[in-house]
This record gives C-alpha cells, structure tokens and sequence, in this order.
C-alpha cells in the first residue's frame, strides 16, 4: 500500500482532551501514529503522519483537523504538482517549523467547510445568494472559535445535548465504514444519528420521549431532501403565513382537534391571542407533503413554543410568569426562526450536495428494552455512542411539555406514565419510593459494591425526620438508576459485534446528606457496572465540558468522561 507523507494541522481552538481525541482519529485513520512537528512548544498544532489513506480520505473525514498537505519538499518526499485541489490554497505547511511554505497544496477539511456555512447565513441572505456561494471555491470564512450548531445540529434548543466533533472523532476512532450500522440508544435531540448519516452508515436511534423521536428523525431525513425542494416549501409557507387573516379564538381548529384535558392545559399557559395566532401556522404547516419539510417546521415551531409562552424562559421546570402587558408576535417570532432554521439547513445541504449520506431509523421506545425492540440487530452493531442522562440530574419531559402537548406527540394524561418510565427520572411518589427501595433490597447483588455503598450511605444519611422529600427519595432513585443503566449495558451486549466498541460519554454530580458533600461518582460507577455484564473497559477519557450557549448553559456540568468500552 503506498504511503502518502502529510503535515496536519489542528484547528486553533481546540480543548486538551479535543486534541487527545484529534490524534487518536488521525492515527486511526492514516494507520500510522501523528508525530508533533518540532519547535513548536508544548502544544504542537503541526503534525506529521505517513498514512496509509490518500490525502483526499483525511480530508473527507476528520474532526479537528483544519488543513492537511503534502509534506514539503526538501525532507526526502517530492512536492505535489499540478493545480491544488478544491477548497485549497497553494501553500503547504512545512514539517520541520511548522511555517506556511508557497511549495505544495494544503486542503481544508470537510468539517471545516461544514462548519464555514454558519459564517453565510447572517444578514437576510437569500437562498438563492446561497447557492450561488456553496460550495465553497477558494477562500473559505473559518470559524474562529468552536461551532456546534452547523447544519441540523443548529436546529432546536435541547438540554444536554453532545457535541457533534465528539461524535464525529469517536466515529473516526472506531474506524466506522459507511456500511456500518451505528446505534444510540439514548438518542435525545440525534447528535449521534445525524454524524452517523453524515458517514454514510446506517443509523439506528431510540428514546422514550417523543419529542426527541421527531427532532432527531428530521435532523437525519433533512439531509436526504434536495435542496431545491426544500427552497420550494419554505417560499410556498412563508407566503401563505403573510396572507392569513386574524384568527378569532372559535375558529381554532387545530387546537380543539386535541384532547379536552390538553387543551385545558394549554389556555392556562399561553394567552388566548397566542393559540389564536398559532393555529393557522400549524394547520398550513399540516398541509406540506413532504414529510421531511413537514417535520422540520414542526419543529420551528416547537423552538418558539417556550418563548411565546407564560413558562419561564430559562427554567428547567414548567413554571409560569405571566406578563400581561407583553404583546407577542406570533408570526414574527415563527417567521425569524424559520429563516434562520431553513437558511442554517440550505447552507449545509448546498455545501454537502455532492457527498452521499446514510439513513436513520428513530423509534420511541424503552432503552432498556433496545435488544428486544431491535432485535434484527443482534450482533450486528457495529459502534454505540450514546450519552444516558445524569442520575436525577434533568427532568426531560417536563421541559419540553408544551411543545409535547401542542404538537400531539403526548397527552398529559398520559405524561406522568411516560415520566416513570424515563431513565434517570426525578418524579417519584412516596408509594413508588418504597416499590423502588425494596426492588433494590432485592436486586443489590446485580450492582457492584461501590454502587451500593453510595446508595447505602446517602440513606443512612437522609433517613430522619427533618429531610426534605427530596432528598428523602435520592437513595431510592439511585437505586432505580443503575439497576436502570445496568439492563442497558446488558441490551448492549447483545447487539454489538464481538469486538465492537461502545462510547459512554457521562457526567458526576454530587448530594448533600446529612450535613454533607457525597461525590456520586457516576463515571467511574458505570464503567464498574459495564464490566460487570461483559464489556472490556478500554479507557476513561475525561474531558472538561464546554461553556453552553444554550438556555440551559446554568444547569451545564464542567466535566465529563468517555468510557470506551468494548464487547468481549
């Protein structure tokens, strides 16, 4: 197999476990370990490899990598000739001091161009001035610091959501082939699926929440959609919104076609002008034929629900403030974040036209029971990557309730059921406490003995009068929680290959019992429980969490960890 001699260079605003990462996927992929380029102090951003993949694959392929070129003439390797590539300047850069040489051609990565197509969307750009810039020829706009919402990852708020260069870096490392078949079965707004697909592989995804289902299904089939077609449903939307007259409030057709109970719900949570004004945009949104471009403006709307509404902006729970003296635009706030949703996905799609991409199946369904409700996968998974929530950390169907309710993917009478049911979940009864506590006393033997120690010593902590209920109930979620994350790791046993790799990107949180600070663990407990149904821990990379720009950023954690597992 002939080599190929290349310098790589990292992107400027890379995290230190990013560049740990960043070496792993490049030493993957060319099949030969990087070597830092010398002279360049403590954190090298030059590196040499003589991969085993032409320049044109890494390039195609890698995270946090911005350029890659020829090594220079001059250290026993000839300078490539004719024209530079496409998206390339005529430099290379030079292995032995890291400088910019007018010598040979260095090539911007795809996920740099990806990432680029942000820059155009700013300042009323038309689709068709997008088309006319994309792809990129010749300079390209880089981002000068880290980009998560490019594409389909720029669509819809969602708490705890990955990063997509994580995904794609660990996808890298496990060597993931565009036939292969990659899994997340805690699949929350796709981070995982829309990466997959992106490779080319076939997606599979899995959550009980049925607003994770939606978003995630349209990150993925989004990408399948022309880009002229696209184009099409949002002009014909845009222009049938500006000629919708008042709706009076007993015209609401949309909303009195959902449940009593529901709509109850909802008139103590919006104004009655705001369902007023929501209801001639979800009709026309019902009456789009693609279901892709259906789904997509579904979900625009769902991204403004908590803003129009009396539920405060920036909380967790559903709480409400009403402000009575605020008049709320509807259709303006629709028709912004329509543009910027829509312009955000024509850049991707106009920038990527010419790559292939995969598919995605998303179910709504128990991650406990991922191995039965997929079952024709059994052996065949090829990479999990999946980030499962932290031990009572996020009440996940509770933020997203009104959109739940709005959009009919959840009736309230329904919601509590489907709440129990989630891992990780907070809300629990006096009577389910209990039901939770002797299932534990039952089943302790199937968690290790830190786990039970933690459980153990935070109830012996919290067991007085003076306890709020809940921290009273904390022992009993935990309990639940790893019984909970150990039928996953059993799911995932059965459907990985023997050999294949799992990613368990996880964060820690801490209580205070009795008077005092108690770590839990949660990194370090899982990778304990992963091992004990079967999976070879390979190594635990901890990586602090990035600054959030998201309106959850307060309840963000500042770290977290990958446990790289294996199947045996």
């Amino acid at each position: 197999m002939k080599p190929y001699p290349l310098v790589c260079q990292l992107k400027p605003y890379i995290q230190p476990f990013e560049r740990i990462l960043a070496v792993k996927e490049l030493a993957t992929l060319a099949g030969a370990p990087p070597i830092a380029c010398p002279g360049q102090g403590d954190e090298p951003t030059n590196y040499r490899v003589v991969s085993y993949q032409p320049q044109d694959y890494l390039t195609d392929r890698l995270t946090y990598w911005e350029y890659l070129a020829p090594e220079i003439a001059g250290d026993g390797v000839e300078a490539s000739a004719g024209p530079p590539p496409k998206g390339s300047t005529p430099y290379a850069l030079d292995a032995t001091i890291g400088s910019i040489t007018e010598i040979s051609p260095r090539q911007l990565t795809r996920q740099v161009r990806r990432e680029a197509t942000t820059n155009l969307i700013k300042n009323g750009i038309s689709p068709i001035e997008l088309q006319t810039k994309l792809p990129f020829r010749g300079e390209v706009p880089l981002q000068q610091r880290r980009n998560l919402r490019y594409g389909p990852h720029g669509i819809h708020e969602y708490r705890g959501k990955f990063f997509p260069q994580l995904v794609r870096s660990l996808l890298n490392i496990a060597d993931a082939k565009p036939s292969a078949q990659i899994l997340d079965p805690m699949c929350g707004s796709g981070t995982t699926l829309v990466e997959a697909v992106l490779l080319g592989c076939q997606a599979y995804g899995l959550d009980l929440n049925p607003l994770s289902v939606l978003v995630s299904q349209v990150k993925c089939d989004i990408l399948l959609v022309p880009p002229d077609q696209l184009v099409t449903e949002y002009e014909a939307l845009k222009t049938d919104l500006l000629n919708v007259a008042n709706v009076q409030e007993e015209e609401l057709i949309w909303f009195r076609s959902l449940k009593i109970k529901d709509q109850e719900y909802l008139s103590n949570w919006f104004a009655p002008e705001v369902l007023a004004q929501l209801d001639p945009i979800m009709l026309r949104i019902n009456r789009i034929s693609n279901p892709a471009c259906r789904n997509l403006f579904k979900v625009v709307l769902s991204n403004i629900i908590r803003k129009i509404s009396w539920q405060k902006d920036d909380d967790l729970r559903v709480r409400r403030e009403i402000l009575a003296d605020v008049n709320i635009d509807v259709m303006a706030e629709f028709t912004t974040e329509l543009n910027r949703s829509v312009r955000t996905i024509l850049a991707f799609l106009y920038e990527n036209q010419d790559f292939a991409v995969g598919q995605a199946k998303v179910i709504e369904g128990d991650t406990r029971l991922v191995d039965q409700i997929l079952n024709e996968l059994t052996r065949k998974v090829d990479v999990i990557i999946t980030s499962p929530p932290y031990a009572t950390a996020l009440p996940y169907l509770d933020t997203d309730r009104l959109s739940l309710y709005y959009l009919d993917l959840l009736s309230r009478s329904g919601h509590r059921q489907r709440d129990y049911g989630m891992i990780g979940n907070r809300e629990i009864t006096n009577s389910c406490r209990q039901l939770y506590w002797e299932k534990y006393q039952q089943n302790r033997h199937r968690l290790t003995d830190d786990i039970t120690s933690v459980i153990d010593l935070i109830h012996d902590l919290n067991n007085n009068e003076d306890t709020g209920f809940r921290r009273r109930n904390l022992p009993s979620l935990l309990a639940r929680y790893f019984l909970d994350m150990r039928c996953v790791f059993e799911a995932i046993t059965k459907l990985l290959r023997p050999g294949a790799p799992a990613f368990v990107v996880v964060g820690n949180n801490h209580t205070i019992a009795g008077g005092r600070r108690v770590e839990i663990e949660t990194d370090r407990l899982l990778a304990q429980l992963g091992e004990a149904v079967g999976l070879r821990l390979v190594e635990k990379i901890p990586m602090e969490m990035l600054v959030s720009r998201d309106i959850f950023k307060k309840n963000a954690s500042n770290a977290e960890t990958i446990l790289f597992f294996k199947n045996n």
